[in-house]
């Protein structure tokens, strides 16, 4: 079984100055409450459950949760009016708490959302993932905004964390000289599979999680294999 040491850095509170789209600038300040937090967390927990289902326990994710004290002061632009908590703001915490070497996966739960009054950071999406590099200390980086608490049960709970990971999964595995289907987590539906309301994308997750995705008559995906061993991310990466 392979180990995936991870870690989830929990922001409660941020205070930052961004521009809109039209490049006015504003300040976003917002606090998580207590129910917020659980719903972000409890998510979380449920991601290495489908980890171990999907890879037929090939797989584990160990996990470290750490509720940061400091408020986010600043976020990365990635694109018009768009923000995102990269590697830069985060470097307190992961210099300190995920130094290379110590950790495969590094998660962030951030107050993208103001559930009362509506406003918003807007970012390219709910969450974003990306490959093990020096910016993140070999580790492989997703974060999430926080959402409506029915939000995260829809379709299954801890999908989006799972979704995010696979991005970094598969560009890690993609270094090792495994083909990928083009899209990697997000090919789904370009492969033919559909999403269903009771069990999300799981059945796509599956099948590249253990080298099954057809393209062009090739299956492509991580081979279950694979996850046995191999180079730790973060050590090779």
């Amino acid at each position: 079984m392979k180990i995936w040491r991870s870690l989830l850095l929990v922001y409660d509170a941020i205070d930052v100055q961004i521009r809109n789209w039209s490049g006015s600038r504003q300040r976003f300040i917002h606090s998580l409450t207590d129910s917020e937090v659980r719903d972000g967390v409890s998510s979380f927990q449920q991601f290495p459950t489908l980890v171990e289902e999907l890879t037929s326990r090939r797989a584990s994710v160990q996990y470290e949760i750490y509720r940061v004290e400091r408020r986010l002061t600043s976020l990365t632009q990635m694109g018009e009016g768009m923000y995102w908590p990269s590697p830069t703001d985060t470097r307190e915490e992961i210099d300190r708490l995920a130094p290379v070497g110590s950790c495969d996966s590094i998660f962030v739960l951030w107050p993208q959302n103001n559930l009362h009054d509506r406003s918003s950071v807007q970012s390219a999406g709910w969450g974003l993932g990306m490959g093990a590099s020096a910016w993140s200390n070999n580790a492989t980086y997703a974060t999430v905004g926080n959402a409506e608490s029915w939000i995260w049960q829809i379709p299954i709970a801890g999908e989006v964390w799972l979704h995010e990971w696979l991005h970094g999964v598969c560009a890690f595995f993609a270094s090792q000289g495994y083909l990928m289907p083009e899209g990697d987590a997000d090919g789904g539906g370009s492969h033919g599979y559909t999403q269903s309301p009771v069990s999300g994308w799981t059945d796509f997750y599956r099948d590249l999680m253990t080298g099954k995705v057809l393209e062009n008559g090739v299956e492509t995906g991580i081979p279950l294999d694979v996850w046995d061993g191999g180079e730790r991310i973060g050590v090779s990466a």
